[in-house]
C-alpha cells in the first residue's frame, strides 16, 4: 500500500530536530524506518510529517559511561551492537539479542533508539532493556531528562516520550559478572518473537543469589516476570521448574494469527525454566 501524504523534514542536528517536533504535534522522527515505515504503508500510522535523523552520526556509537554502565547512542545499529566489542564485552545478552533482529537488513538499518520508541512489546531490545535496568535519556525543548526502563513502557506501541522529545542515549548496566540468556520463540527467522524470554542470573556456592526475567509480548509492553524472579532469589538450581511455572502469572498475553494467548502462556513457562537453564549453564 501507498502511505497517506506526509511532508519531510531532514535534521541538521539534536537541536534542529527537536524544532522541527516542536512546531508539528503530528511529526514522527525517522531513523531506520523498519518500525514506522510499515505502519504507514498499511496506513496504521498518519504523521503530517517526518523528521529524518538517520544523518545526525554524534548519536551513534558505543563508550563506556561513569560507573557500571554503557553509553549508548540513539542510532546505533542493531549490527553495530551485535559485533561492538565493548557491547560483547560487558553486556553479552545485548550483543546476542541484537543479532537475533529481524533479517540482516534490519539489523544494518533498524537503530536501539528507534526500536525502543516504537514501544512495541514484541521487541527484543525492549525486553533485554527493561530486563537490565536500563535508562533512556530524552532530550526535548525543556532540556534532558533520563527515564527508567521500568517508567518508559507505557503501552501497546506507547512510551514516556513526549511528542517534542527524541532519544539521544541508552545507558545500559555492564553484566559480565551474571550468566545470561534470551530464548524466543518465532515461525520464521524475521519474524517478531511469539514469546521471549531474557534471564541474568546471578549464583554462588550452587545456588541462584538473585535473576531478573523478562518477557517479550506478554502482554502490552514488556514485562518483568516478578513472581519468578522473587521465587529464585536465594534458591537452588533444581528449583527452576517450579519457579518458571509462575512465569505467566499478571501478564496479559495477546491472542492473533501467531498464537493464542493461552499458548503463549505456555511458551513463556517453558522458555522461562529453558532460559534460566541455559543461564546457569554459561
Amino acid at each position: 500500500m501507498i502511505p497517506a501524504r506526509f511532508d519531510y523534514e531532514v535534521a541538521e542536528s539534536v537541536e534542529h530536530a527537536i524544532e522541527l517536533l516542536d512546531g508539528n504535534d503530528d511529526a514522527k522522527l525517522l531513523a531506520g524506518g523498519h518500525s514506522l515505515l510499515p505502519l504507514m504503508k498499511l496506513r496504521l500510522a498518519r504523521p503530517a510529517a517526518l523528521v529524518d535523523i538517520g544523518r545526525l552520526s554524534a548519536l551513534a556509537g558505543v563508550s563506556n559511561g561513569s560507573g557500571p554502565l554503557l553509553r549508548i547512542g540513539a542510532l546505533t545499529r542493531h549490527h553495530e551492537l551485535a559485533n561492538d566489542p565493548l557491547v560483547q564485552e560487558h553486556c553479552p545478552i545485548l550483543a546476542y539479542t541484537a543479532g537475533l533482529v529481524g533479517d540482516r537488513q534490519v539489523r544494518h538499518r533498524g537503530t536501539i533508539g528507534g526500536s525502543l520508541a516504537h514501544g512495541d512489546p514484541a521487541g527484543d531490545l525492549a525486553t533485554i532493556a527493561l530486563t537490565l535496568d536500563a535508562q533512556i535519556v530524552a532530550r526535548g525543548p525543556n532540556g534532558e531528562r533520563t527515564i527508567d526502563a521500568a517508567e518508559f513502557f507505557k503501552g501497546f506501541y506507547e512510551t514516556a516520550l513526549a511528542p517534542n522529545e527524541l532519544i539521544t542515549e541508552v545507558r545500559i548496566p555492564k553484566t559480565e559478572a551474571a550468566h545470561w540468556s534470551y530464548i524466543k520463540f518465532r515461525r520464521r527467522a524475521l519474524d517478531w518473537a511469539t514469546v521471549g524470554v531474557a534471564a541474568v542470573v546471578e549464583s554462588a556456592n550452587g545456588g541462584i543469589e538473585a535473576a531478573r526475567i523478562g518477557l517479550t509480548n506478554m502482554g502490552p509492553t514488556p514485562l518483568r516476570a516478578t513472581a519468578v524472579e522473587q521465587a529464585l532469589a536465594g534458591a537452588s538450581t533444581d528449583s527452576v521448574e517450579a519457579a518458571a511455572a509462575k512465569a505467566d502469572e499478571g501478564t496479559s498475553p495477546p491472542a492473533d494469527s501467531f498464537a493464542s494467548a493461552d499458548f503463549r502462556r505456555h511458551l513463556s513457562r517453558v522458555l522461562t525454566a529453558r532460559a534460566v537453564e541455559e543461564a546457569l549453564s554459561r
